[in-house]
């Protein structure tokens, strides 16, 4: 779960984590956070792992995979410290795991009303139609950060998951696949923020996007490490820990 100045959503978050996840493990990476984060992470439960400074999602998700390469963990998923993505679709996300590398939670997959409109609306499908088309199956959603990994995937992102701007979202989804992982979504139903302030308003999210779609055509030339075509597939076992 990274997490930057999240210490009014946290809380909240982490409670319904623990209460509808089961056996878990949380892991909540605080990246650089001003305020109270860390403690508050650590007091509802969490293990707390601090980054010096700031480096933003990728950073963040990079030092948790890392982790959970070190710890053994057959399976991690990646849940905001925000609230919006729902505790209770965990199980549903993980479940994908029998079928696949990387599985996404996708909005606008034929569950939930999360609409978004305007300029960030059409970056999205540009987005989803161009790494459907390189994924060659069905994807709504790449910039969906409600994901999960088996172990191949863990492996895979504890070396080569993008720290720079812009490469938590496209940019690990075109590594995976270009890597020889497969990826697939899961139709899960999303929420607002359930506390704190947003990291961009809503004309600097549709920027984000603009310049994901630049990022993606970065990514799209850069050569990636092939993994073993006899890597398995984690299925996600009762009480694995995200």
């Amino acid at each position: 779960m990274p997490a930057w100045n999240e210490q009014e959503a946290l809380p909240g978050t982490l409670a319904e984590v623990f209460a509808h996840a089961g056996d878990v493990d949380v892991l909540v990476v605080d990246d650089g956070s001003d305020d109270d984060t860390a403690s508050v992470a650590a007091a509802a439960g969490a293990t707390v792992l601090r980054m010096p400074y700031n480096t933003g999602v990728g950073g963040a998700m990079r030092a948790g995979f890392k982790y959970a390469q070190r710890h053994g963990y057959g399976a991690a998923i990646q849940v905001d410290a925000d609230g919006q993505h729902d505790p209770r679709e965990i199980a549903v996300v993980l479940a994908g795991l029998h079928e696949a590398d990387v599985v996404i939670g996708a909005r606008f997959a034929d569950k939930g009303a999360y609409a978004v409109r305007g300029p960030r609306r059409w970056a999205m499908q540009l987005l989803a139609g161009t790494m459907s088309r390189i994924g060659r199956t069905r994807l709504t959603d790449p910039t969906s950060g409600f994901r999960a990994a088996n172990v191949a995937a863990i492996d895979l992102y504890a070396r080569h998951y993008p720290a720079e701007y812009l490469g938590d979202t496209v940019e690990s989804l075109v590594i995976a696949i270009r890597s020889g992982l497969r990826v697939q979504q899961v139709p899960v139903e999303m929420r607002p923020r359930q506390g704190g302030r947003p990291s961009h308003a809503p004309w600097k999210a549709a920027v984000y996007l603009v310049r994901a779609v630049f990022a993606l055509g970065l990514a799209l030339v850069r050569r990636w490490p092939a993994v073993p075509p006899h890597a398995p597939v984690v299925a996600a076992p009762e009480g694995v820990r995200p």
